[in-house]
């Protein structure tokens, strides 16, 4: 008789995405299944997931507004339809996803989701175009929109506490959320504590198995996105909360699939991201309503607590799981910023 091993969750998300993938494909031209099979070596399945959205989208496009293509059903073009697309197709789809109607709803995309879906559609044109199938490659020839930065969303020292005294209290729940409380305050205070003592993606937190950590080293191993296994060290603040938690842990039995989750729902299954975005948000709205906290928003709160402390922003790049030091700078631009002010002060030229 053959046993089934509990999931393993990054391995349950890869399969649910291949699945999604396969199901936008059978809306697309046939040819795109070949574009996926080029691209599979080196995209997670989420990096394809996106892009079959975003391409999908554009055919729509092309279906709704293309006289010639608009009589034809979607999944029967041909790859020479590629060649039929101008420049000015491309602006005008840029201009459409600006506010456009699916089903009953208004879609709409800033400057960060236009780039995204232009992105998408420049990596489809350059596999054909680079592969020689096709002639033209206008999405490279359209520049993409311009990235104003945004100003980092952050908690600060005294909000932190704050959240943290709140989520162990209770203090400001309505009756309901109370009563479930009760049966998640140790959860849920270990859960934000290592969210905010490490760093870490919701995604790699939800992800995680009780094995996954070791109180020997105070270290947990993570899979950070594109697969890489990686180990991320832990304080003692996060340590405490770590283990009043798995005394609570230890007494709850699983649904099947769940035995290795660290963090279990009410349901008793491994906590999912959009639960984690949900608590967060409960907790945090009684902290500030000004600021929309998300659970981004807490390792960026951490990054920044680092950088303060350490000045150091190839350690903070690291530890956050960041490919490229350039992101890191760019997302602490302001905190550099300040450290070159104080420097204006640091050099004494004379005695005064």
């Amino acid at each position: 008789m053959v046993k089934n091993n509990p999931s393993n969750y990054h391995d349950e998300v890869m399969k649910n995405n291949i699945i999604k993938i396969r199901e936008v494909m059978a809306t697309l031209p046939p040819f795109c299944k070949q574009y996926f099979r080029g691209i599979e070596e080196y995209t997670s399945t989420r990096t394809r997931l996106s892009y079959a959205y975003d391409i999908r989208l554009f055919f729509e496009f092309l279906h709704e507004k293309n006289p010639v293509l608009n009589k034809k059903d979607i999944t029967s073009y041909e790859l020479s339809v590629l060649d039929m697309v101008s420049r000015e197709d491309i602006e005008e789809y840029l201009e459409y996803l600006s506010l456009y109607e699916h089903g009953d709803k208004e879609i709409t995309n800033d400057e960060r989701g236009k780039a995204r879906k232009l992105s998408s559609l420049r990596s489809l044109y350059k596999y054909f175009y680079t592969s020689e199938l096709i002639t033209t490659n206008p999405p490279s020839l359209v520049a993409p929109p311009k990235i104003h930065e945004k100003e980092i969303i952050r908690l600060e020292p005294d909000e932190v506490a704050i959240l943290l005294d709140m989520v162990e209290e209770g203090e400001n729940l309505t009756k309901s959320q109370l009563k479930f409380h009760n049966k998640t305050k140790y959860r849920d205070v270990a859960l934000l504590t290592l969210l905010l003592g490490t760093g870490i993606r919701v995604s790699e937190c939800v992800g995680l198995d009780i094995d996954n950590i070791d109180f020997n080293t105070h270290g947990i191993l993570i899979k950070r996105k594109g697969g890489k296994e990686q180990m991320v060290y832990f304080g003692d603040e996060v340590n405490t909360a770590l283990l009043d938690y798995l005394e609570i842990r230890r007494n709850i039995i699983p649904e099947p699939g769940s035995e290795k989750a660290l963090f279990l729902s009410l349901q008793n299954k491994r906590l999912c991201v959009r639960s984690v975005e949900k608590l967060v948000k409960k907790y945090a709205s009684n902290v500030t309503s000004i600021k929309k906290i998300t659970p981004h928003k807490l390792r960026s709160t951490y990054g920044t607590s680092l950088y303060r402390e350490t000045g150091d922003i190839y350690l903070v790049a690291d530890v956050l799981g960041h490919k490229d030091v350039n992101t890191t700078k760019k997302h602490y631009a302001a905190i550099e910023d300040d450290r070159r002010r104080q420097a204006a002060n640091i050099v004494k030229l004379r005695d005064t």
